[in-house]
């Protein structure tokens, strides 16, 4: 994800065109993925649900991991992913609107 407070739209506006990721942009896909879940909830528990997301989360960053990043060090990227996912969690859990 880069800085979005880049000085002015123009640059904005070329960073987006190149295909950066700005927070923006990575919110909204992240609401994407909320609402996937909230439609899901309404038939599933979310208790059941948010272990399945877990999963999947799981699943695909391990495919990030050995095809697209072609980490060596495997354990070096588990942690790194475990050390992210504690502070979004921590982050959202503090957050009195959650």
């Amino acid at each position: 994800m880069t800085n979005d407070h880049m000085p002015n739209r123009k640059e904005r506006r070329a960073a987006a065109a190149r295909g950066e990721m700005t927070t923006e942009k990575f919110l909204q896909l992240a609401d994407q993925f909320i609402d996937v879940a909230n439609r899901l909830n309404q038939n599933i528990p979310a208790t059941d649900l948010h272990m399945a997301f877990l999963y999947g989360a799981a699943r695909y960053n391990a495919h990030v991991c050995k095809n697209v990043v072609e980490q060596e060090d495997q354990e070096v990227f588990v942690e790194e992913m475990t050390k992210a996912y504690q502070e979004m969690l921590r982050n959202h859990l503090a957050d009195p609107a959650v």
